[in-house]
């Protein structure tokens, strides 16, 4: 009888053939990554069976439901940032760590930010568990971003928004990118927001619904 974690190892590799690979995700480095991580760390215990489904699994943000954003577009986004050894990341809305384990193998430098003192700690404890200490998951309101560790190369958005402020794009480093889900439901959209001097470019990535990143309702935004 096979052992559980040969099951979860089964599983992962099954993720990353069915899942990932059928998206377009073919970066050698990106899908190494999927491999080598056990996202069943960073799931709920109650949901670990479902840690290698196509699925969004729900995680409980005190007495807020949010949920994890499905493999293969967290994969796509993760392979369009075009990270490399020396890159420092912000993974905005890093929920149980997953997202900033998968960043720790293919960058320099991650920093991730949750919402409260609960879920910094959770992620922290999760990544430990996975044996990685080069994540920094710090304390913050998701939208303000954290300008005192950037510029940054690259900022991951871990849910759907609906505007991005203007206050993290500017934490960009020149020619840095900002990728994320813009819009909800069937609408949603992954795109990247390169800096460009003061300005910056908008390019569509591929149609992605995904969960709701909280804290991105702002006025000093724009909008697309």
């Amino acid at each position: 009888m096979p052992t559980a974690t040969a099951s979860m190892t089964e599983q992962r590799i099954k993720m990353v053939d069915n899942q990932l690979r059928p998206f377009d995700v073919f970066q050698y480095d990106v899908l190494a990554a999927f491999l080598e991580i056990p996202r069943d760390i960073f799931v709920p215990q109650n949901k670990r069976a479902l840690a290698y489904s196509d699925a969004e699994i729900e995680v409980a943000d005190g007495d807020i439901l949010r949920r994890m954003i499905r493999p293969m577009h967290l994969a796509r986004m993760v392979q369009s940032a075009g990270l490399t050894r020396d890159s420092v990341v912000l993974d905005v809305g890093c929920l149980t760590g997953y997202s900033s384990a998968i960043l720790s193998r293919l960058c320099g430098s991650v920093v991730a930010l949750e919402t409260s003192d609960a879920m910094v700690r959770r992620a922290t404890d999760a990544l430990s568990e996975a044996d990685i200490d080069t994540v920094a998951v710090l304390e913050g309101p998701l939208a303000d971003g954290y300008a005192s560790e950037g510029p940054f190369d690259a900022i991951l958005l871990g849910g759907a928004v609906d505007e991005v402020p203007e206050k993290l794009v500017a934490q960009l480093r020149e020619d840095g990118v900002i990728i994320g889900p813009l819009g909800s439901g069937g609408a949603g959209r992954a795109v990247s927001i390169k800096r460009d001097g003061d300005g910056h470019t908008v390019v569509p990535l591929f149609n992605c619904s995904a969960p709701s990143l909280p804290g991105f309702e702002r006025e000093d935004a724009f909008t697309f």
